[in-house]
């Protein structure tokens, strides 16, 4: 990780991509971002005190604010964390979308103290602690993901009939039936594919088809896709309350593709042995809605697969740079996207 530390004390974090380009460069922008955060805070009776953090990433840039109540109004409380984040172009969508979902599923998700949709900056409440955080303190136990997948599936499943509002505020559209098409367009803008593999999804392309007609036609409907959700994607404040987040790799697609992310964070931790009983915790608020248990299953599967599909699309919503630059936005983005598009070829999990 690298680390810098700025004139005016702000610490900034550029993880593992030193040259990556975000507006945070840009002092015109930076101006803007904090005339606009102190307005805001201002409207919940805040103010800023004390040094600010800052996390530089090709997809987001994130800054964590020290606040306190507003001494004019005679408040006294102090050390209260807030967070601004500013998403690129492509995953702007995520600022109205966290304040949509705030109405709509309250209680599963943040809600936001401020957002401005058009510049996809957010302004957002301390979460607590990390479920990575709870996990890494607390004796291993192979059942820590269960509840939450089935808060999850059940945020999904409530999310059903908002697709089509979800997909209004830009979120992108990977149905089940269009994904054929999305592997396509993926096949076609990857430019570090070596020629045997490439062949290899080429001849794949007949039966991947085949699996997203059995998909959709497994009678569950598309819905909201985090795409990401690892253990460092939500938030576990309590016992047995969790809060999603970040949902800048979101689309709208099949829910089970979800489950590809915090399966793999679990069998990182506890070993394969534990996937069975995370899916069937992430399918019992599935049931019930037309499909056996068995059929559920199938699903899963065939989801887990083509979720590769979603992880490679995460790999190009970046800031715009210059073209072939460092990090994730240039080669190495291409990199992580052929490889996610490998999986394909692999025999899933579950």
């Amino acid at each position: 990780m690298r680390a810098d530390m700025r004139p005016d004390g702000a610490v900034v974090d550029r993880g593992q991509y030193p040259h990556a380009e975000t507006p945070w460069e840009q002092e015109e922008w930076r101006t803007g971002v904090f005339d606009w955060v102190r307005s805001e805070l201002a409207a919940h009776g805040l103010y800023e005190q004390g040094p600010r953090e800052v996390r530089l990433r090709p997809w987001s840039v994130l800054v964590r604010l020290t606040v306190a109540t507003d001494r004019s109004r005679g408040g006294a409380g102090s050390g209260a964390r807030v967070w601004f984040k500013a998403n690129p172009p492509a995953s702007a969508f995520e600022a109205g979308l966290g304040e949509a979902l705030a109405r709509w599923v309250p209680g599963h998700v943040l809600r936001p103290l401020a957002v401005d949709a058009r510049r996809g900056w957010s302004l957002l409440p301390d979460g607590g602690p990390l479920f990575r955080e709870v996990l890494d303190r607390g004796p291993a136990d192979p059942g820590a993901w269960e509840e939450p997948l089935r808060r999850y599936a059940a945020l999904q499943r409530a999310l059903t009939p908002y697709a089509g509002r979800i997909e209004a505020l830009g979120v992108p559209v990977a149905r089940t039936a269009d994904l054929p098409e999305v592997f396509d367009r993926l096949l076609d803008a990857n430019t570090v594919l070596e020629p045997g593999p490439r062949r290899a999804l080429v001849a794949l392309r007949p039966r991947l088809a085949e699996w997203c007609a059995e998909l959709a036609g497994a009678g569950i409907a598309d819905t909201l896709d985090h795409a990401d959700l690892h253990e460092s994607q939500l938030f576990a404040p309590g016992p047995d309350r969790f809060t999603f987040f970040d949902w800048g790799d979101a689309a709208v697609s099949h829910p089970f593709c979800s489950l590809l992310v915090p399966a793999r964070a679990a069998r990182e931790r506890y070993g394969p042995g534990v996937l069975p009983r995370l899916r069937d915790a992430y399918l019992e608020p599935w049931t019930g809605a037309g499909a056996t248990a068995a059929e559920l299953r199938s699903a899963v599967s065939t989801a887990y697969r083509l979720a590769a599909l979603g992880r490679a699309c995460s790999w190009g919503r970046v800031f715009p740079g210059r073209a072939g630059g460092g990090g994730a936005g240039g080669a190495n983005g291409k990199a992580d996207s052929a490889r996610w598009l490998l999986q394909l070829l692999a025999e899933p999990a579950l």
